[in-house]
């Protein structure tokens, strides 16, 4: 019955969805944070601490009806809600058009909520809870049984995907005694290995890696920065596996044509 859904239909539903999971993906990325549950208390003003009403909860609506600020502090509600909200939205939709209704649907949903979640944390509190990684590499190794890259693909992805990135902190802390990476980066990508398997993982790091030495590079250049400074790597892990996951494929296809 749901394969008589039409695209576009299918695509709105979806949407519809994914801005309701939007709203709870931000009570993630303000509460794992600060060590609190998710799912109670209830939503509210985390300025004077009023309890939200259900038509304050609307996704993207109650905020351009509130004009981004409490109904009674008038303390300003952060432009993130709402850009999460659709964000999610959009991803949702998307995900609908690219994969149809599938097992492997479900799957990228997954992940791409967790990304979301991990994205918007590390580049606020540099920080990649173990309450997403963790879950997600048994997430994404259950997922393997039923659809791509396969339970052997996804096992190898997380032991070496993590293996990689751990060897490599460790190198540089060898090498320059001080942390380069942080044990979340690591367990991310393991995480990314689960549900994408080793070849797109590792696409996933090459990718973050390049994206993150030209940014650094920009901030050195711009004197915003040195080579200290620490950037969110767990953020271009996010957006470098979001790539892998829609278009790595065929950047893998391709390169390996040129061989």
């Amino acid at each position: 019955m749901i394969d008589t859904i039409p695209p576009a239909l299918g695509a709105a539903i979806a949407a519809a969805f994914g801005a309701v999971a939007g709203s709870f993906l931000n009570v993630c990325i303000y509460r794992l944070p600060l060590g609190k549950s998710v799912v109670w208390p209830a939503s509210a003003c985390p300025h004077c601490g009023r309890a939200l009403s259900w038509y304050e909860n609307v996704p993207v609506a109650s905020f351009l009806v509130l004009h981004g600020r409490c109904r009674t502090c008038r303390a300003p509600i952060a432009v993130r809600y709402p850009v999460v909200e659709a964000l999610t939205a959009l991803m949702f939709g998307f995900a609908w058009w690219y994969y149809g209704p599938t097992a492997l649907l479900a799957s990228r949903l997954v992940l791409g909520c967790a990304l979301i979640v991990l994205f918007a944390i590390d580049l606020e509190h540099h920080l990649l809870p173990n309450a997403i990684t963790l879950p997600g590499i048994v997430v994404g190794f259950v997922f393997s049984w039923f659809t791509e890259p396969g339970w052997v693909e996804s096992l190898i992805g997380i032991v070496a995907a993590g293996g990689v990135l751990f060897a490599i902190a460790e190198a540089y802390y060898r090498v320059r005694h001080e942390e380069g990476l942080g044990m979340g980066d690591v367990k991310m990508l393991a995480m990314v290995g689960a549900f994408l398997g080793w070849k797109l993982a590792l696409l996933t790091l090459m990718m973050a890696s390049l994206s993150g030495t030209a940014i650094g590079l920009v901030l050195i250049a711009t004197k915003r920065g040195d080579m200290k400074y620490a950037l969110p790597f767990g953020t271009f892990l996010a957006l470098g596996t979001a790539l892998s996951a829609t278009v790595g494929p065929a950047i893998l296809d391709w390169y390996l044509g040129q061989l």
